[in-house]
């Protein structure tokens, strides 16, 4: 796996149910190296903090690998690197090996895997469709992410070196069929609460599925 592209974005203004709010969503290319920070990338913008930027949410990886499938359900979009919103794209990138808790380096960057992303409306506006919210969760590759444990630098071309794989096996793909499956895997529910690389407000979430 290597870093295909590093992506920022803007703030955006745009309207939503009759409200004009602001999103970071629409995310481009640039040539500069991305500084990973505790909780950020640096010079990136994050329009709400509720739900995006933190400790378990510094930094976005999106799969190169998936934007052919993307490209075909909607042909008429500008595509280019960024379009989900992901700070890093990542090429051979894989959502079904990669674990929570997997810790890799990128660049002069330590970061953990943490988990997938959970699909919002500004996906949707982004898209031009809603819809594609629905079809995101179906599809199952969700991207990834990450803690930052020591911050660094990243540039295009950069490897993601596996540096400790995580004892717990509950991988990206697993844990994001599991939080919109109805019916909880119980296997995959035990992993998951047991993964102190998730967010603990996620596991506690989950112990009323048990």
């Amino acid at each position: 796996m290597h870093v295909l592209s590093t992506n920022i974005g803007e703030l955006t203004k745009i309207t939503w149910n009759g409200e004009e709010l602001y999103t970071g969503i629409f995310k481009h290319p640039t040539n500069l190296p991305l500084v990973l920070e505790k909780e950020k990338v640096a010079n990136d913008s994050i329009a709400d903090r509720k739900v995006h930027g933190g400790t378990y949410k510094a930094c976005y990886l999106f799969s190169d690998k998936h934007y052919t499938y993307w490209k075909k359900r909607y042909p008429n979009l500008n595509w280019d690197w960024g379009m989900f919103g992901e700070n890093l794209t990542v090429a051979g990138m894989d959502e079904t090996k990669i674990r929570i808790g997997d810790i890799y380096k990128i660049g002069s960057a330590l970061v953990q895997i943490s988990q997938p992303r959970e699909p919002c409306f500004k996906l949707g506006i982004r898209f031009g469709s809603q819809q594609i919210l629905k079809e995101f969760i179906e599809y199952g590759f969700p991207g990834v992410y990450v803690q930052i444990l020591e911050e660094g630098q990243v540039f295009s071309g950069d490897k993601l070196i596996l540096v400790s794989a995580s004892d717990n096996l509950l991988t990206v793909r697993q844990f994001f069929q599991l939080l919109y499956a109805k019916e909880k895997d119980q296997k995959t529910l035990k992993l998951a609460i047991e993964n102190s690389a998730l967010p603990e407000y996620k596991r506690e979430r989950l112990k009323k599925y048990l």
